[in-house]
Parts: structure tokens; C-alpha cells; sequence
């Protein structure tokens, strides 16, 4: 089984030049998903653009923790939403 390609935070932090303990609030908050490998935690590089999106609203907008887990969630639901929709237009269509 292959191994999942990831980043350590610590070298994450340092290229983006944020700190560890923002990157750590994300993970508690549920919004990134951090692995653990001896005393090391890491990131998937999956999740960089999601990591991205997060500085950008922290950092640049000022949005704290609670309001990023608030707008994931209605972008979350709205994506469903969509979804729902193109079903119910697919069904219309083959009527």
C-alpha cells in the first residue's frame, strides 16, 4: 500500500510562513485533517488548497475559527444542494 503524500507542518509552516498553532486549530477544529507519524504531525498534500483557502479567510479577512467552520458548512450544504438539483433536472429531462 502506498503511502499518502504529505507535508510536515513544521516545513508547511515554514513555507508559508504561518505558525504551527494555527495549523493546529484548524485540525481541532475539524477543518484539515492532520496525521501523526512518531512525534511529527503532517498534512496531505490534498489539503494544501484547502489550507490555502483557510489562511486567506484567517490572515487577510480577519474571519476567526467559528465563522471558517460556519462558511465551510453553508459552502458544504450548498454544494449538496446543487447536486440535488441536477438530479431533480436529470430526472425531469428523461420524463
Amino acid at each position: 500500500m502506498e503511502k499518502a503524500k504529505r507535508i510536515s507542518v513544521e516545513q508547511c509552516c515554514i513555507y508559508y510562513k504561518i505558525e504551527a498553532s494555527f495549523v493546529q486549530e484548524l485540525d481541532e477544529h475539524g477543518l484539515i485533517r492532520l496525521t501523526r507519524s512518531g512525534k511529527k504531525n503532517f498534512i496531505a498534500y490534498e489539503q494544501l488548497t484547502d489550507l490555502e483557502k483557510y489562511m486567506h479567510l484567517y490572515y487577510d479577512l480577519d474571519i476567526n475559527m467559528e465563522g471558517m467552520e460556519a462558511i465551510m458548512h453553508l459552502l458544504n450544504r450548498m454544494q449538496d444542494l446543487q447536486q440535488e438539483i441536477r438530479k431533480l433536472q436529470n430526472r425531469l429531462g428523461e420524463n
